[in-house]
């Protein structure tokens, strides 16, 4: 257990981010699983696609997934989008 002020704070801190992180991660997932269940279908909902590529944006840049891995799925959701 923490000893001092500041580790019980830091205990706080990152339990509260880890858990926003989660529910991000979680709906980013979502969002993906979505866009994917579109494209394997071969519908015209280009909306659910662009708002995955935008929940892959925001989540790049709060730090939930690494820039690359980022760059890896925005680059599958155009590349559908354009098939």
């Amino acid at each position: 257990m923490a000893n001092s002020k500041s580790a019980l704070k830091r205990v706080r801190v990152s339990s509260k981010k880890k858990l926003q992180n989660s529910s991000k991660r979680s709906s980013l997932r979502k969002t993906m699983k979505r866009a994917n269940t579109v494209i394997e279908n071969e519908e015209k909902d280009n909306e659910a696609i662009l708002k995955a590529v935008k929940a892959v944006d925001q989540a790049v840049s709060n730090g939930i997934v690494h820039r690359n891995k980022g760059a890896r799925d925005r680059s599958k959701l155009i590349k559908a989008l354009y098939k």
